[in-house]
């Protein structure tokens, strides 16, 4: 057996593409000479061999999507409400029925002890007389009202023996109002405002000089329920007791004041008492400090008369 080549027929080779001359360089044109027109024709520029060989290709409706690299999102997935901790309802239904069930064995036990039997009540029953009772015995036994209820004159001291009258200030027990009271002060504005708001009722006064000093004894009522008033107006600071049964005291000034309006000094010693809705009020002004004995024994004589 021979092997003899065999030539390749033209039939048998690959159809090529004819070769597609490059397009020829088209030169420029030209710049037009000032003031000529120009031509529309001469403006557009030549057509090339190629542009005429290949026309352009129509444009897809719609763009292609581009490929991504990343796979789809998922959608989310519902959230559900968040389980409670199993432990927790344990406890609470335990200590749940822990209450019921104590509440329910205590009362079972409660209910079956026999009841415990109360203490009597201890009144004593009231008791009437067998006769009728005596009016005027009935009331000698009560007890008797107190003496501020009626004429305050009467419960306010006289000026001792020898003692001359003090200017024109009553030297007898004399009935004053509220304005003669505030005037007597020294600060008549105030002390009228201040009376006349704690319900001021009656006041009388008495004043007298003696050997050297001048002295002023008052009483002063507010209305029934104005106690307070009168015990807050017998208090104070560094009060020393002249009885041992006046709800009082009094106080001496080491250092002098001045009159109103004066330079004129003068030294103070002052008493203070409370009886129901009376207070007492003693002054005792001296040129030199003012002897506490002097003080204590004018209020101990007036507290004696309003007890």
């Amino acid at each position: 057996m021979t092997t003899e080549s065999v030539e390749p027929s033209a039939a048998d080779a690959p159809t090529q593409a004819a070769p597609v001359a490059p397009p020829e360089p088209v030169e420029p044109a030209a710049p037009a000479a000032p003031g000529a027109p120009s031509s529309p024709a001469a403006a557009a520029p030549a057509e090339t061999p190629a542009a005429a060989a290949f026309p352009p290709a129509e444009a897809p409706a719609f763009p292609p999507a581009e490929p991504s690299g990343f796979p789809p999102a998922a959608a989310p997935l519902p959230v559900g409400r968040p389980r409670r901790p199993r432990p927790v309802l344990l406890l609470v239904s335990g200590l749940l029925l822990g209450a019921v069930v104590g509440g329910a064995v205590g009362y079972a036990i409660q209910a079956g002890r026999p009841p415990t039997p109360l203490p009597p009540i201890q009144v004593a029953l009231p008791s009437y007389p067998a006769a009728a009772v005596d009016p005027g015995a009935a009331a000698a036994a009560a007890p008797k009202p107190l003496a501020i209820d009626g004429d305050l004159r009467k419960l306010l001291m006289s000026a001792p023996a020898g003692a001359t009258p003090w200017a024109d200030y009553p030297d007898t027990p004399t009935w004053i109002t509220v304005g003669e009271l505030a005037e007597r002060s020294g600060r008549s504005a105030e002390v009228f405002k201040t009376l006349n708001a704690k319900e001021f009722r009656r006041a009388v006064e008495v004043d007298w000089k003696q050997d050297g000093l001048k002295v002023r004894v008052s009483l002063i009522q507010f209305s029934a329920d104005r106690a307070a008033e009168a015990k807050s107006r017998a208090t104070g600071y560094n009060l020393k007791p002249f009885a041992d049964d006046a709800n009082g005291g009094y106080h001496v000034d080491s250092e002098a004041s001045y009159w109103a309006e004066t330079t004129e000094k003068y030294y103070l010693g002052t008493a203070h008492a409370q009886r129901g809705t009376v207070v007492m009020e003693i002054k005792v002004f001296g040129t030199e400090s003012v002897n506490p004995d002097v003080v204590k024994g004018i209020a101990k004589q007036q507290w004696e008369r309003l007890v």
